[in-house]
């Protein structure tokens, strides 16, 4: 009978290329719950399960959802129930995140036009600047 592979806090450190105390804070905010091992449980065991929900975890990072969002959407994946209501949930804060990055988005083009603006405009003076001074003259 084969047994389901661990993990030990390095393992996943290494794999996911993270520090031990980002994992540790993982843990702390609920999306990881390793087994206790060791003189007074000192020593961490992750499962496959808990591999596979920092995998998602870091996923969810990636697309800018919150770790309270990431943590929502997994544990829902963890139920036993209908997956309808998981991924319409999904669904919703893929939108909203969605909305707030084409925010950020068209916020960061305006920024950019403005900033073309005062660039030409600097670009005109200081030719026209450089035009009105006399050889030998500082600029």
């Amino acid at each position: 009978m084969a047994s389901n592979p661990t993990y030990t806090i390095s393992d996943l450190a290494r794999e996911f290329d993270l520090t031990t105390r980002a994992i540790r804070f993982y843990e702390d905010m609920g999306l990881l719950q390793p087994q206790r091992e060791g003189p007074g449980g000192r020593n961490r065991v992750y499962s496959a399960r808990d591999r596979t929900r920092l995998k998602l975890t870091l996923r969810a990072k990636r697309l800018g959802l919150s770790l309270t969002e990431a943590k929502e959407i997994i544990d829902m994946y963890d139920s036993p129930r209908d997956t309808g209501p998981q991924l319409r949930k999904f669904l919703t804060v893929l939108a909203d995140h969605k909305r707030q990055l084409e925010e950020q988005m068209a916020d960061l083009v305006a920024n950019l036009d403005e900033v073309k603006v005062h660039e030409k405009e600097a670009r005109a003076l200081l030719a026209k600047a450089e035009k009105t001074l006399k050889p030998g003259q500082p600029v």
